[in-house]
Formats: structure tokens, sequence, C-alpha cells
């Protein structure tokens, strides 16, 4: 299955809906960044709503970055996606080790802990918005829940789940959004928060070989449902020796007379994509003239 998101309305536009395949995504962060299970896992996860909510941007230059600080061992995450679902993210420790929760999964409550999930929109104003809502569990999707119920005022299901082999590579990941429309009716309503009580595992789901159009189907069975477009998400880092070249010129006199006091190179490694760029005296020279 390659990856993908859909997006569509159902139960006569009562709810928009929102479903990714990202197993692909997830898998090129892995590698990138050599994390640990539950790291890919916790990663992963974000990615994913990450990917889908750079999705629901209205405009193509709109860019949706997520970050969580936290007090958990992986010490912090971050993903920054756009309207096309081109996405990126790392976290601060990713060879963080945990033994497995009392169900036998990933941890990834227990890496995170306790802390602060913001939601920063670029959508080309002087100041981005920035919304923030406390951690309630950790473990990502519950998290994003609350942020929707208490920042932007919006009921809202999020589900989200890595599913990994035995060699530690990405068997599979996805997840979904699930909005209610300020007119859905209340028996709507109560009837999907009793049909999302059997969503609890979206990976179960996807090792049964179900597609994100086969799961909102299956959510929203009996119901009409119209998927309006997919898009495929990509891991994307857009970063280039010129933006940082632009990035160390910034950071002040000073600073760049002691480098190029130094009389060595520095190497500059991108967080996203660890990619690492060179700058040698000259080039240090250069920025300290301009």
């Amino acid at each position: 299955m390659k990856d993908t998101i859909i997006r569509g309305m159902a139960a006569n536009n009562q709810v928009r809906f929102f479903c990714a395949y990202t197993k692909e995504v997830v898998e090129t962060a892995r590698l990138l960044h050599n994390t640990s299970p539950v790291a890919t896992a916790a990663l992963g996860r974000l990615l994913t709503a990450g990917s889908i909510m750079g999705s629901m941007c209205k405009n193509d230059t709109d860019i949706l970055t997520l970050q969580i600080q936290c007090s958990g061992p992986i010490g912090g995450l971050t993903v920054t996606s756009d309207a096309n679902a081109r996405v990126k993210g790392y976290v601060n420790n990713p060879k963080v080790m945990l033994p497995p929760s009392k169900k036998g999964k990933l941890d990834v409550g227990k890496a995170v802990d306790l802390g602060v999930l913001s939601v920063i929109k670029d959508i080309g104003l002087k100041e981005p918005y920035i919304g923030q809502s406390n951690l309630v569990s950790g473990e990502i999707a519950e998290d994003l829940t609350y942020y929707f119920a208490t920042s932007e005022q919006i009921p809202t299901s999020v589900a989200l789940g890595v599913l990994m082999e035995k060699d530690n590579t990405v068997k599979h990941a996805g997840g979904f959004i699930i909005q209610m429309m300020p007119f859905a009716e209340e028996a709507l309503i109560s009837d999907l928060e009793e049909r999302l009580k059997d969503f609890t595992s979206i990976t179960a789901l996807m090792e049964q070989g179900m597609s994100p159009a086969d799961m909102m189907q299956k959510l929203f069975h009996n119901y009409d449902i119209v998927i309006n477009d997919t898009i495929t998400p990509h891991y994307h880092c857009d970063c280039s020796k010129q933006r940082v070249y632009s990035a160390v010129m910034s950071i002040g006199t000073n600073d760049l007379e002691e480098m190029i006091a130094d009389g060595k190179p520095i190497e500059v490694c991108c967080h996203f994509c660890n990619k690492n760029y060179v700058f040698d005296v000259d080039e240090l020279k250069a920025m300290l003239s301009r």
C-alpha cells in the first residue's frame, strides 16, 4: 500500500475526515535519524498528524509546526508540514530505550510523559498563530484530541499508530482526524463516539490490510460518505547550503569573529535530515563583510 491521505465528508456533510497511510514517511524518518523503536513510534505518530494537519491548510504557502516539549526521556519532538503534506521532523533523543508498556506495546506515553503541545501556523501574517495545550497522556493522539477541543473548540477524534517489524523497520503507520461540523446532530455525535471506541488500535486495522478508504467506510458504515480528494504525503527537507549560510550569518558579528579567529571550518548539521554543511574561513569572512 502506498502512502496516501484521503479527505472527505460523511453523514450528510455533518463530519469531515482525513485518513492517512504513512509507512514510507515514517520509515524514511527512521533511516535518517536512526531512531530506536519507541522513538520511531513517537516521531511516526507526530509525522502522521503533521502531514494530515498540513493538508488541512488552505494556502500552498502555509506552514504548520507541531512541537512537543516534555519531561520524558525522549526530550521533545518537532514536526513541520505544508499544504502539500510534505513533512519533516526529529526527536531530541532518538536513541531512547524503554521497556514495553503493561499492554506489551512500545511505551510512547512514558517516553514523552508530561509537557506542552504547541501548534504553530504560519499563514503569511506578521506573526504566526500559536496554540498550546498541556499533554494529557503523552500518547500524542489523545494530546491532539485535547488540543483541538481546548484551543480550537472543535470536537475532534484523532487516532495515530505505528507498527514495527521484528527487525525494527516500520511495518505500518497511519492515522485519522475526524471533526464534527457545528451543525452536527447530537444523535450522530453519540453514535460516532460509540463507534470510535472500537477504533482504539488503528494499527490492527492496517494489519488487516485496510486502506484509509476502507477504514472510513468501516467507521461510517450505513452513513453516506464522499471522498473529495487524495494527496500523497512525502518526507521532505528543504534545507540547502544557502539557507544554512543565511542562518549562520544571522548569529552576530562577535560569534562570527570568534569562529574566524579559530581558523577552522565550521560544520552545521540539519536537524531534520542530518545533512552536514561545511563553511571554511573564507566563507565566514564573507559573511562578516556582509
